[in-house]
């Protein structure tokens, strides 16, 4: 008995350098993948030629699309926003925590809590968004929402793209809270 806790002891470190460095590395790319999906999301405009008046004598005017239109789209506006900053400030933590001889594990509980609630929030920022640009590309035959994504083609690539890299902040976030939480195992052992 004695000799496992001697062993235990000895194999595994209150803070693994490679765990400091994967976790460094995930902000950071956590941190251009949010920023990237929301440079996307702010330049998701399109401005096309549409029927005004459907029945004859057919009238064109101009009709903006622009994310602004859309309530789910504002909201992964917010959550990209939010996430890239947040990102960022845990990444300047982590390289300070990285010069410091070892990280406390209350920090790294509160950054479990955190990483949860911010994947969490890109989650359900990513699946609204994502629910618009299927009605934009599919419509609604049940509802009559005519899809979009035949006209406005530009626009949609840019909702469609910023969605897929909300979701890949979101898978980000959890790989970061299995990190975190591994590291905290590790420590208590």
């Amino acid at each position: 008995m004695a000799g496992t806790v001697e062993d235990s002891g000895n194999t595994a470190p209150s803070s693994p350098a490679g765990l400091r460095g994967a976790d460094l590395a995930l902000r950071v790319l956590l941190f251009a993948v949010s920023l990237s999906g929301l440079v996307v999301l702010v330049t998701a405009k399109q401005t096309e030629m549409v029927p005004l008046v459907l029945t004859p004598p057919f009238r064109f005017g101009p009709v903006p699309a622009q994310f602004k239109d859309s309530p789910a789209l504002i909201y992964l506006l917010v959550a990209l926003c939010m996430t890239s900053l947040y990102s960022l400030l845990t990444a300047a933590t982590s390289v300070k925590s990285m010069s410091s001889s070892a990280s406390c594990a209350k920090g790294i509980f509160v950054l479990i809590l955190l990483d949860v609630v911010y994947a969490g929030i890109m989650a359900s920022a990513t699946g609204t968004a994502g629910a618009v640009a299927w009605v934009g590309l599919k419509g609604n035959s049940h509802t009559r929402w005519n899809k979009i994504c035949n006209i406005y083609d530009k626009f949609c690539r840019h909702i469609g793209s910023a969605t897929c890299l909300g979701l890949i902040a979101s898978i980000i976030l959890v790989l970061l809270v299995v990190l975190n939480a591994y590291s905290l195992y590790r420590r208590s052992r």
